[in-house]
This record gives C-alpha cells, structure tokens and sequence, in this order.
C-alpha cells in the first residue's frame, strides 16, 4: 500500500527525544529518514538508559523508542567530505531537522542558509529548548528543566508535597509533535508555491502552548492553582535528579556528574553514595541528605552556582510567576485576542515559528454557531435554505454582539 510520505526524504540530524521523536513519527508514514550520526558513539541517547539496564544487555531503550524506520548515516560533521555527500544529499531531499543548540550547525556549514543555497525548495526544521536568541538561550534545554520553568511542575503532585515532574518526556514530546506540526504545514506550503522555509520549534513555547487551558484560567484570574493531595514522579531515574527545596523555593536538577553536584554543595561525605547502583538503590535516601544540603541555599544563590559549573538546573516556578518570566518575555509567548462576547482574552501564542508562513492568531475561539451562515453561504447554501434550516433547529447562528 502506498504510505502518506513515502516521497518525502529527511535529513536527520537530530538526537536524543524532540528531534527522533518528529522524526520517527515521519518515518511512521513511510517517509525516507536518514539518520547523520557521529562514528562510534552516534545519538547520545544510545548511552543512556533507566535503572541501569539495557534491552539484550548492550542496547539503550531510549534510543530504540525514537528511532525506527530510520537509516543511519556515520559521519564526521567536521571532516571535509561530510559538505561534500550530506550537501549531495541535499539536492533532492525534503527536510533537514536538528536540535543542536543554536548555532552549532551554522557554524559547521549544516545551517538552513548552507542548505537553501543548495536546494531553495528545502525546509529546515530546528528544534531548541528556549528559542534562538534570549537570556536562557545558552542553558540546556531539558524536559524536566522547562517543565519547572513553564508551571508544569508546580501545578503537579502533593497538595503538601514538593512539586512533581510529569513521569515522562513530555516537554521533548510535545516539542516533536509541534516540528512534525511545521514541518507538514511548510510541505503543504511548498507544493502551493514552490518555496521552502524554515522552521523554529522550542520547547518552552511548546509546553506553555499545551498548558494554555491553566493559564488562559491563572491569567483571566489573576490566582494559582491549589494542586490535590496526589503525586506522581518518574519511577526509573536514579538521583540526583529530581526537583529540591530551597530556602525560597524550589529546584530542578537534571542529569548532571554527582561528583560534581556535591562539590557545589560542599558536604564531601555524599561522595559515598557516588555510583550508579547506589544512587539508583537508595535514591531516596540520597535525595533527602542532598535536600538538606540544598534547603540551606536560596534559591537564586544555588542556580547561580550549579550554573556555574554547567549543572543542568533551573527554577520551579508557579503557572502566575511563569508569565512574568524574562524568557517567556522576550519570546512573545503570552498574547491575546478579542472575543466578541467577553473582550480581552490572554492567551499563550502559537510554539512553531516559520519563515514564509508565520503562524497568527485571527479569530477568537467562537461562540455556538459564529460562523454558521458565513460557511454555509461559502460552500453555495441558498438564504432561504439557511433560515429554514435555523427555524427547525437544524443549525444555529449565535447572536453575535455588537461592538460599541
């Protein structure tokens, strides 16, 4: 049977989630992935696994969940004849996707103006986890670190309890459905005017974008949420990472070197639980001597530090504080629109950047039957048609008001 994309070719730079994940899913219906990864080591996430175990005892089941009906490719980006065959490759293919920080790519010569020289008709995908440009551009963009950032965290777990991660990827997975959501948007584009594009995701904006009913509600109101009594946490990760208090609040870290963690902290006795055995088998013990280390820091003191030394770290922030964000800021992710009935709504803005054909909010959400005799009259329905079927219940045209 012929598949949805089997004419699609996609030159895949990706790694770890967001970018396999998109690009797997374009794999899924029958696209050509081809797969660029760095000899001997390829994707990072085929060295990292949960609970220290390994499918067939040599292969990562993180990186076998994101990466089917793909071929890889072994190249030295840095080697002269990697231009030479991934730009050959690039004459005829559809798609390049990447989720290097910004800027990697454009300094080896893969950059989306390297590729439009080559091909114009290409669309260059780019995944990131704050943007291109901003205050938190240099940071890592991991799951659990945008997680706290964009309220997820604070809004999840015990009424009483620390904030709780969501028990998967959610962030990275998200950012996967929002470049899959681009890249066919500029596909469908491309065969209406013959133009390629370019195409920004990151995963701050893409999980702001997923909690826009909570903060459309904090927003208009002006309150938090008060969470339930309930928690829940990822059940494979060994410590440190977690989410801990503070004097003031709260922190992420995420996969971070323990050796080095402790040396932040300055209690050299939690050198003894440094292996990965034990800090999986007494994770939780591990975890309550590491918070009483960093209950004795505020909160802003502890991220200037693990910061310092390329910790993966990063506030915990409430959904209220997350709109005043600097990074959500400059980004432009809170917006809003008019509704005809209630006026200014805010709302958070669309995640997926494009070059040609830039999302933009138009209409407000509508009311019950805004629009009935707008579509019916478009696709050739008679007024007389219209009104009888409004007398009988058929269809519905809302009362819109009227504007002052």
């Amino acid at each position: 049977m012929p598949k949805a994309l089997q004419d699609v070719t996609v030159l895949d730079f990706s790694h770890l989630l967001q970018g396999p994940f998109a690009t797997q899913l374009l794999g899924d219906m029958g696209a050509n992935i081809i797969k660029v990864e760095r000899p001997g080591q390829g994707d990072l996430f085929r060295t990292m696994t949960l609970k220290n175990r390994w499918v067939g005892g040599s292969e990562s089941p993180n990186f076998l969940a994101w990466n089917r009906n793909k071929r890889s490719l072994a190249i030295d980006l840095k080697a002269p004849e990697a231009k030479e065959i991934l730009y050959k490759i690039a004459e005829t293919a559809d798609v390049v996707v990447q989720n290097f920080r910004p800027g990697v790519l454009d300094k080896l010569g893969f950059g989306y103006a390297d590729f439009k020289k080559i091909n114009p008709r290409i669309i260059y995908c780019s995944g990131s986890g704050y943007g291109d440009s901003g205050p938190y551009v240099s940071r890592p963009g991991q799951d659990m670190l945008i997680q706290g950032l964009t309220g997820l965290a604070a809004a999840t777990g015990r009424g009483d309890g620390a904030p709780v991660p969501v028990g998967a990827g959610f962030a990275d997975q998200i950012g996967a459905m929002n470049m899959v959501y681009g890249i066919l948007s500029a596909l469908y584009w491309r065969e209406r005017s013959g133009e390629g594009q370019e195409v920004k995701v990151d995963l701050m904006s893409g999980l702001l974008q997923h909690q826009n009913q909570e903060l459309v509600w904090v927003m208009n109101f002006g309150e938090d949420f008060e969470r339930p009594n309930a928690a829940i946490g990822h059940p494979g990760m060994d410590a440190p990472f977690g989410i801990y208090p503070t004097k003031d609040g709260w922190v992420t870290i995420a996969m971070s070197p323990y050796a080095k963690l402790v040396g932040v902290l300055g209690n050299k006795d939690l050198l003894a639980y440094d292996d990965k055995e034990v800090l999986f088998r007494k994770r939780d013990e591990v975890w309550e001597k590491l918070a009483a280390e960093t209950r004795k820091w505020t909160t802003e003191d502890l991220l200037d530090a693990m910061l310092k030394v390329d910790i993966w770290c990063g506030e915990v922030k409430s959904h209220l504080r997350v709109v005043d964000d600097p990074q959500v800021r400059h980004m432009g992710s809170v917006t809003s629109y008019e509704h005809p009935k209630v006026g200014t709504v805010k709302v958070i803005g669309p995640a997926v950047r494009m070059s040609e054909t830039p999302p933009k909010i138009e209409r407000a959400a509508p009311m019950v039957g805004q629009h009935t005799e707008e579509i019916l009259r478009e696709y050739g329905i008679g007024e007389k048609t219209i009104a009888d079927m409004e007398a009988r219940k058929v269809v519905e045209q809302a009362d819109v008001p009227k504007k002052a």
